[in-house]
């Protein structure tokens, strides 16, 4: 995988996308039987006292409690055969008739007998809405993003769904296209009283249902990855998602201060209502602890603003440290780097998964 690859049309993209967005308004696995109502209602944390009430008031503002569900009712449409793994294209429900596209990357060598870890990883944004599963499932776009590719070579369980807005859940009615759909989507649940943040962790936690649905994966080491919004994806689910005991972001902790004083526009899922009152976007990031959580960065990445993400960074080590286990949160600045998942950024994140989930 070239990962030194940024093609100038995909910063292209990029800022066409965060242009157009100036005119927009602002535990124990389920195996396939959904979430509880006491898991969905009131994830337990493993902190407690100020924790807990922390945790309360990030479900509170995302958009308070999810539904109780039931079974995710995976179904496959097509089984792929690849040199040394296989893609199995299928879908499976998040909320009752809404069903998510996503991909399956299981390596040969894996089965029932011989299972492995397992690891979701969440597309990017990039202003691309017809890329979303087939991007990291090594399919089309930016072979620098073919994480899932890379991953299942390393012997992983990978699970690659689309995002709400992206490839296949575009709008089906066709009235509506890109950035247009996905602002749509944002204001209708915000006149739901939630947040597009809260529809996204929802549908993770059911991506986290399928893995452990799966014979293949070992329930107990699941792990997510993602780049830009898919980074802010795995912080944003780490916190309610108990089940995850790895969390790795790539390229993108923008906080509030930092895009209310520089003035930065970025997609939805950025934003949670009234969390400002509480902290900002490391604050929900250092709700994963005491579980692992690792975050690349690149020092020139005007999407993030490195003043900002090294303040950021040191409020979550410091969490870490007063939880006794310092060692479980790390991250890496690149230098002379921007938006981009480089060799030396993707070292980190498998050596990130080798150490806490165990190779593939």
């Amino acid at each position: 995988m070239n990962s030194n690859r940024s093609s100038s049309a995909s910063k292209h993209n990029r800022r066409s996308f965060l242009k157009a967005q100036a005119i927009i308004a602002l535990g124990t696995c389920t195996a396939g039987i959904g979430i509880s109502e006491a898991n969905a209602s009131s994830p337990k944390p493993e902190n407690s006292g100020a924790a807990n009430a922390q945790l309360a008031n990030y479900q509170k503002c995302l958009g308070g409690p999810f539904p109780k569900l039931g079974p995710v009712k995976p179904k496959v449409r097509e089984i792929i055969q690849k040199d040394g793994y296989r893609i199995e294209s299928l879908t499976y429900e998040a909320q009752a008739d809404d069903w998510i596209p996503a991909l399956l990357l299981v390596p040969d060598k894996v089965t029932k007998e011989n299972p492995a870890p397992g690891i979701a990883v969440w597309h990017q944004h990039n202003g691309e809405y017809h890329l979303g599963k087939i991007e990291p499932a090594g399919l089309a776009g930016n072979p620098m993003h073919h994480t899932g590719l890379a991953l299942v070579r390393e012997g992983y369980v990978v699970l690659c769904p689309d995002a709400l807005c992206f490839e296949e859940r575009q709008d089906p009615t066709q009235k509506l296209k890109d950035g247009s759909y996905e602002r749509f989507e944002f204001l209708k649940e915000v006149v739901r009283g939630r947040s597009m943040a809260w529809r996204n962790v929802l549908e993770m936690k059911r991506a986290i249902d399928v893995l452990c649905s799966r014979e293949e994966v070992i329930a107990s080491k699941l792990g997510c990855y993602g780049h830009s919004m898919g980074s802010t994806h795995s912080w944003l689910v780490g916190p309610l998602e108990p089940r995850l005991k790895c969390i790795v972001g790539n390229c993108c902790l923008p906080t509030y201060d930092a895009i209310e004083e520089e003035h930065i526009l970025h997609c939805f899922p950025n934003f949670v209502p009234g969390w400002k009152q509480f902290g900002d976007t490391p604050e929900i990031a250092a709700l994963i602890a005491p579980r692992v959580l690792h975050l690349n960065f690149g020092e020139k990445d005007s999407g993030s603003p490195i003043g900002w993400v090294r303040k950021g960074v040191q409020r979550i080590s410091e969490t870490y440290k007063k939880l006794g286990v310092p060692q479980n949160f790390t991250y890496f600045i690149e230098p002379d780097k921007g938006h981009v998942l480089s060799e030396a950024m993707w070292e980190k994140v498998k050596v990130c998964f080798k150490e806490n989930l165990g190779k593939g």
